[in-house]
């Protein structure tokens, strides 16, 4: 079993706003154990023989193709990566299980079929089912010989999953529930053979079942036709009368939601790796093309502005990657007294911080991909056209960024609210900061990032008291402030551990400033829509204080930062 090399010390979700991190306290890629590695290779190698030769039949909907490809995935023991051995499983850590999730995720198609059987598929009876039913389905899941799909979303139930219509009713005689409904948008919809599904028993009580397909009255839908991710199988599930013995119940009946939403948190967090993955093929890709054509009579990749967009491609990836491993790696540590299910709860607003800023990461990296290759980036000939569509939904994925915005800043609320989050405390402190007047020093970034996460959560508060989930967009902006600091943070503790690479420094440098002014930015919006007059007037004096940084060579850092990238041809930290 692999495991961490670093003893990272325990924290809390949401500590990070009013503690401070060392280098040394965070996990990162540097710290991979060599079992991290050798299943970073196994991926590779299972990559490039099956997948990359099948690439444009993946692309062209060859469905049945692609559950065979799942299939060897699972021959090597990549769809068992965290299940326990007793069934089948290879019974590594959640790091291993990230690594394997970043290596596959340089396709969406592909990633697609991996992703939902790896991760809602087969986590919930990993983590919620009875020993006879993980006896029962693991060892076949665990080899890919069934492949499984989550089925939460509805017509009429989408973000809102509490409305589902699905419903299931206790037959006579208390053997059976009775399944009538339908299901929306499930990945591997129509290749799947079980399915865990959520309804509502005697249309009240919120409840998980687990659905073969081969059971009378389980029927999937037609393709749907969609943007992106094509290669993937995205289909509707209908339930007519469809016998689910009382065995197959999931978890507490009535308690679905407590399995809805955990394993949501958990496909949040894999999103980080596999959007990251997506990176590392897309900034190969532009570089390449960068690099092999000509304008002017030199390669375009000695232009400034193309440099610009190969750096910046770069700081992104390295300020996500750093969040998403300092997450893992804190959950790790979590779970040396704890269980998956409630290390991952403990930090369930990180975890959104990660499906937010991941995919939007995803989201700049191919659209400056198709920019560099220019008309070229439009012709579906090329791998970024693709890569474009298929980005897309990750904004969709996993409850969508907007739900994960309010989500972030609400769960650290409700924390402090319990009082297991010391934020009121924390803010009365900055208060009294404030009120002494200005204070000579080094400018310090990061702590003067996380004073306007706590000082814009302090007015909003004042202003809006327990209606302040009902302002929406403010509730959003304060997500991107303490999201923002979260990940300069973590690129700032990273580059510092390294200490050797001045690449990771001035990735570092570069975002923290950029950093730095989306926080402002956030953080004025906040306050107007909190203040008028002298108090509003007061308030941006404040802000004022804590948004001084010291300005660097943002084009001098950028240009050899990509000319880093452009030698290597890749991502390199």
């Amino acid at each position: 079993m692999a495991t961490t090399t670093v003893a990272i010390p325990k924290t809390k979700g949401g500590a990070f706003l009013i503690e401070r991190s060392a280098p040394e306290e965070i996990f990162t890629p540097e710290d991979f154990t060599d079992e991290h590695r050798a299943i970073a290779k196994t991926t590779d190698e299972f990559w490039q023989k099956e997948v990359v030769p099948n690439i444009d039949a993946i692309r062209h909907q060859d469905h049945a193709l692609c559950a065979r490809i799942l299939k060897k995935s699972g021959e090597l023991g990549l769809t068992a990566v965290v299940l326990p051995e007793k069934f089948g499983g290879m019974e590594m850590d959640l790091t291993s299980m990230m690594v394997v999730a970043e290596g596959v995720g340089r396709e969406g198609s592909y990633s697609a079929w991996h992703g939902a059987h790896t991760g809602i598929g087969t986590l919930p009876l990993l983590l919620f089912g009875t020993e006879a039913q993980k006896a029962q389905y693991l060892p076949k899941l665990a080899t890919a010989e069934m492949i499984a799909a989550y089925c939460l979303s509805e017509p009429q139930a989408g973000s809102d999953a509490l409305a589902a219509r699905t419903r299931a009713d206790l037959s006579a005689d208390g053997k059976h529930y009775i399944l009538n409904g339908q299901k929306m948008w499930i990945t591997n919809g129509g290749f799947a053979d079980l399915y865990t599904v959520f309804a509502k028993i005697g249309g009240e009580k919120f409840t998980a079942f687990l659905v073969e397909r081969a059971w009378p009255g389980v029927s999937p839908g037609n393709e749907e036709k969609k943007m992106g991710i094509k290669g993937s199988s995205t289909t509707a599930v209908y339930f007519d009368n469809v016998k689910v013995p009382v065995e197959n119940v999931l978890g507490e009946i009535g308690r679905g939601h407590i399995i809805a939403f955990n394993i949501l948190n958990i496909g949040r967090l894999k999103l980080g790796p596999f959007a990251h993955g997506g990176c590392r093929a897309d900034l190969a890709d532009a570089i390449k093309y960068a690099k092999e054509r000509k304008a002017f009579g030199k390669s375009i990749s000695e232009f400034g502005m193309i440099q610009h967009k190969i750096a910046e491609m770069a700081v992104r990836m390295f300020a996500s990657e750093s969040m998403t491993y300092r997450v893992v790696g804190a959950i790790e540590a979590e779970l040396a007294g704890s269980t998956m299910l409630k290390a991952v709860e403990e930090f369930a607003t990180e975890c959104s911080f990660i499906k937010i800023f991941a995919s939007e990461t995803l989201d700049y990296v191919v659209d400056e991909c198709v920019q560099i290759h220019g008309g070229y980036g439009f012709s579906q000939e090329y791998s970024c056209e693709h890569a474009y569509r298929d980005s897309r939904i990750n904004r969709i994925f996993e409850g969508t960024n907007e739900i994960n915005r309010l989500l972030a800043t609400g769960m650290m609320l409700k924390r402090a609210q319990k009082g297991t989050l010391p934020l009121v405390e924390a803010v009365k402190k900055l208060q009294s900061e404030i009120l002494a007047g200005p204070q000579l020093g080094e400018i310090d970034m990061v702590a003067n990032a996380k004073k306007i996460g706590l000082f814009t959560l302090g007015v909003a508060f004042l202003r809006y008291m327990t209606a302040l989930e009902e302002q929406q967009e403010v509730v959003a902006n304060i997500t991107d402030i303490l999201m923002n600091a979260y990940a300069m943070e973590s690129a700032m503790l990273r580059a510092a551990k390294i200490k050797t690479s001045e690449n990771a420094k001035e990735m570092a440098a570069v975002f923290a400033r950029e950093a730095m002014d989306t926080i402002e930015s956030a953080a004025k919006t906040v306050l107007a829509a909190c203040g008028e007059g002298d108090t509003l007037r007061t308030n941006l004096a404040v802000l004022k204080r804590f948004t001084k940084y010291e300005p660097v060579n943002m084009i001098g850092l950028r240009r050899k930062i990509a000319a880093r990238m452009i030698e290597a041809g890749k991502y390199v930290v």
